[in-house]
């Protein structure tokens, strides 16, 4: 995918996100032609409404963590699947998803468990399973306050086999971020040694394993990708009867198709370090200092920087920071760059994703981004 850069330099208002919804519905419909699951969006990675109704022909449901983000989804793309997912669901939360009609609830504790009994009402529900599985490599491990151990899972299926309004249907097991095929398919294949047999001796009628998220995405690599298709064909046949397999990636869906364009304000050399000043910041593109990343960039500018006619040399090094009044407001730091002046433009690129909503806005009150879609 060619990124839109001629669009990019005709932007009149910066900083600026750029979404590709072209590019996205391409690479969602291909994820889904290789996969035996079905295939929910974490809407957490991104809730652009955009991107939303860009996905929705695409998958097979949405997965949200919020009252907020239910609200939204069911606005948003009202005839959708959606199941309910994350700690510290509160009843009035709780209330909102039986209102709205979500189709799963993912039930985080004994506790939660309790008061959604307490309602009296119809709901259908998975338990999220914190399992010991170990991982190598994780970017992050999904334990402690997330799911439940074994000893409260069986207390949880004891109490939904007295509780005829609400239905056990399955597990959730979301243990690990940031994992590659052969890692993903390793952990699903140990998640569902353990499931398989435990919904039998349950007696969970049409079963169904939420294996999470956590596809690999790297930001060092930007042209790399989670290989699908091996995933798609390692998921084992669990046969007729068997659990129905269900996948909710988010980063790994729309990281790849969104940018976020900005300018040089000042250039300057501190103490022998470079450091370019970009509009905007941290406050806006959260990741890298997140995730401890320089984030992938490309400067757009059609100066002769050579004087030979030649493209600019990126054998200068730099620092890009934003505005904010934080050492910590760093997008890439001693990076190869052409040179640099005030007003050439910065595209940031697999901003798609924990980008803009995982971002603190009001730190300094500076302006929001403008928000352009290729469509």
């Amino acid at each position: 995918m060619t990124p839109p850069y001629e669009f990019m330099r005709g932007l009149t208002r910066l900083p600026a996100y750029v979404y590709d919804l072209n590019g996205l519905r391409e690479h969602a419909a291909s994820i889904k032609d290789v996969l035996c699951t079905e295939l929910f969006y974490a809407a957490k990675a991104n809730p652009d409404a955009a991107i939303l109704r860009a996905l929705a022909p695409h998958v097979d449901g949405f997965e949200v963590s919020s009252g907020g983000e239910l609200t939204h989804l069911r606005e948003t793309v009202f005839d959708a699947r959606l199941a309910f997912g994350g700690p510290g669901k509160t009843d009035d939360e709780l209330a909102l998803a039986l209102d709205l009609g979500v189709e799963r609830i993912h039930v985080e504790s004994p506790h939660e468990l309790a008061r959604l009994t307490q309602m009296g009402r119809p709901a259908t529900v998975l338990l999220r399973a914190n399992l010991p599985i170990r991982t190598t490599g994780a970017a992050l491990r999904m334990s402690g306050p997330f799911g439940m151990d074994e000893e409260a899972l069986d207390a949880c299926a004891r109490a939904l086999a007295r509780t005829p309004h609400l239905t056990l249907r399955g597990i959730h097991a979301h243990l690990a971020s940031g994992l590659d095929a052969a890692a993903m398919l390793d952990v699903a294949r140990r998640i569902l040694d353990w499931a398989v047999p435990w919904l039998e001796a349950h007696g969970v009628e049409e079963p169904e394993v939420n294996l999470g998220g956590g596809m690999a995405v790297d930001y060092r690599a930007p042209e790399s990708r989670f290989d699908w298709k091996t995933y798609g064909e390692g998921l084992p046949d669990l046969g007729p009867g068997g659990p129905k397999l269900r996948i909710e990636p988010g980063r790994a869906l729309t990281a790849y198709h969104g940018w976020y364009v900005t300018d040089v304000l000042d250039v300057k050399t501190t103490r022998g370090e470079t450091y370019a000043v970009l509009r905007g910041g941290t406050h806006h593109l959260r990741t890298p200092v997140t995730k401890g990343h320089d984030q992938p960039f490309t400067v757009l500018t059609d100066r002769d920087t050579t004087g030979t006619g030649a493209p600019p040399d990126d054998s200068r090094r730099a620092t890009l920071v934003g505005q904010l009044c934080t050492p910590k407001d760093v997008f890439a730091r001693d990076v190869p760059v052409p040179e640099l002046r005030p007003g050439d433009l910065i595209a940031f690129g697999m901003a798609g994703a924990y980008a803009w909503n995982i971002s603190h806005h009001d730190f300094l009150m500076h302006p929001k981004p403008a928000f352009h879609y290729l469509d």
